[in-house]
Parts: C-alpha cells; sequence; structure tokens
C-alpha cells in the first residue's frame, strides 16, 4: 500500500490505532462508529503485533485471525460510509529473528506495517519494554540496565537503525520515542550531541531508504512533545521524509488528539527552511 498516494492531499486520516486485541480500550467496533462520525476517509488498526515472548501489550499470534475477519466486517459494514478500514499492525522489532521483515507478517496480506521499536536487550541479553510510564522505566534502569541511560539511548537508536536496514514496513513509528523517557531520567539529555547526532543519524537514513515516518502526537496533550521532537522536524523536512499524522490512539475519543497541533508544526517546520 502507498500511503502517500492513498491520502492524496487530505488530512482526514489516521493509520496508528490499538483496540481490544492488544492494549487498547476499545473495541475496533467502537473506533469504527467514532472514525466515521468524525469523517475520516482512511482509517488504520494497528495492533501492536504477536510476539515471541511474553508481554501484556502486544496481540496474541492465536488472535489474528479473529483480528482479520473484523477488519473486513466493518469494511463491509461502512463500505457506503465514505470511511476506508485498513488492517494493519506495529511490528515490534526485536532483532534479526523478529520484524516487520518476518516472512509471517509478509504472509498476512496486511495493508501496511508501521515498525517501531519497544523492546530493547539488557547487557544481559533480556529483551526489556523501555516504553509505558517513567515510573515503570525508571525501575527497569535500575532492574535491567545498571543505570547506564547512555546504554539504552546506544542500544535503542542501534536497533532503529537495524530495523530500517531490515525493512519491511510502510511507515517508521515513533521514531524517537525513547527521548520521553530517557528526557524524565537525564533532563537534558536530548540536546547533548551525541544524542542528537543519534536522531540526525536516524533521519538520514529513513531519508535514504525513501520511507515514510508519523509524526505521532500520542503524548502532546499531557507532555507537550511529539514523537519526534519538534526540534527535528526542520531537518526531516529539509531530507525530505514524507511524514503522515497519526494519534497512536488508544480510546475512540482520542482519534484524532492533537492533530491539529501536529499538522501546524509541520507547516510551521517547513516556513523555517531556506
Amino acid at each position: 500500500m502507498d500511503i502517500l498516494n492513498t491520502i492524496g492531499s487530505s488530512e482526514a486520516y489516521n493509520f496508528h490505532s490499538h483496540t481490544q486485541f492488544c492494549d487498547g480500550r476499545a473495541t475496533m467496533a467502537e473506533f469504527a462508529e467514532a472514525a466515521v462520525k468524525l469523517g475520516l476517509k482512511h482509517y488504520g488498526f494497528s495492533p501492536h503485533s504477536p510476539i515471541p515472548i511474553p508481554s501484556p501489550c502486544n496481540m496474541s499470534r492465536d488472535d489474528v485471525p479473529a483480528y482479520l475477519a473484523e477488519v473486513k466486517r466493518l469494511q463491509n459494514l461502512y463500505l457506503e460510509s465514505g470511511t476506508k478500514f485498513y488492517a494493519a499492525m506495529e511490528i515490534d522489532y526485536l532483532g534479526e529473528e523478529w520484524g516487520p521483515n518476518n516472512p509471517y507478517f509478509k504472509n498476512l496480506g496486511l495493508d501496511y506495517a508501521i515498525g517501531s521499536v519497544h523492546f530493547i536487550p539488557s547487557q544481559e541479553g533480556v529483551l526489556v519494554d523501555i516504553d509505558g510510564r517513567f515510573e515503570n522505566f525508571k525501575t527497569k534502569m535500575s532492574e535491567y540496565f545498571h543505570n547506564d541511560i547512555r546504554y539504552v539511548v546506544d542500544t535503542f537508536y542501534a536497533q532503529s537503525r537495524k530495523m530500517i536496514e531490515a525493512g519491511g514496513m510502510e511507515i517508521v513509528g515513533h521514531l524517537d520515542k525513547v527521548g520521553h523517557n530517557a528526557g524524565h531520567y537525564c533532563p537534558d539529555i536530548e540536546s547533548q550531541p551525541w544524542y542528537e547526532q543519534h536522531v540526525h543519524d536516524l533521519i538520514d537514513l529513513i531519508a535514504s531508504k525513501g520511507m515514510v515516518a508519523e509524526l505521532n502526537t500520542k503524548a502532546w496533550e499531557d507532555h507537550k512533545r511529539m514523537f519526534p521532537n519538534t526540534r527535528y522536524l526542520k531537518r526531516i523536512m529539509e531530507r525530505k521524509v514524507p511524514l503522515i499524522v497519526n494519534s497512536d490512539a488508544h480510546y475512540p475519543n482520542l482519534i484524532s488528539a492533537s492533530r491539529a497541533e501536529g499538522f501546524a508544526q509541520m507547516r510551521e517546520a517547513k516556513l523555517n527552511i531556506n
């Protein structure tokens, strides 16, 4: 699926959402009803993919047929609504053995895939979810990472680069997500040259691969930050990385949360390009 050709110049879309099949807080039917009421032209379901390790946030492989069947049911139900629904997954990159390029996902017939890094290996090789609430992240820092924030950040970006090199996704998800928790743990970390270089290198790699990245608005309302951080939008525009604005919604009433702010920040970034 060519995301950019699909949406054209429309802003009436959202390609990142989570429902009852993973850690979403409502059914797909409830999200579909809300999307239609909002007048969205394109709406993608993207549950956290099955992974080969235990996780309370990821869908079960056993539930995949039911998920795909529900997408088809909703597509047929809303055939005349003006809203097109898509079957996708947000696929976790865990390493060479598991990521968006895994044949398992290719054989599902998904409309598109979002590639994201939520898990990184500890120094002892244990895969740890570093996403979520800062309180949990702080605990994991001492429990798994010997309080070495430089290791966590370096590894997150190394995993992200490996994922992009491996390919298999149409959208790169929240490309600097580690910055949120890392920034709480070490408040000035995102302004340090070595950290900024990680983000610049990742943006440049995405550009070289011709991939689409998302501007993820999920954290704007509560934390006043986007993923990627607004400070990087100018570089993204300069490198001609296509951006789409997704809300990463876990509740139907948040389908369009802060997306207007996201589009406004993109327009501002374009004005600042010489």
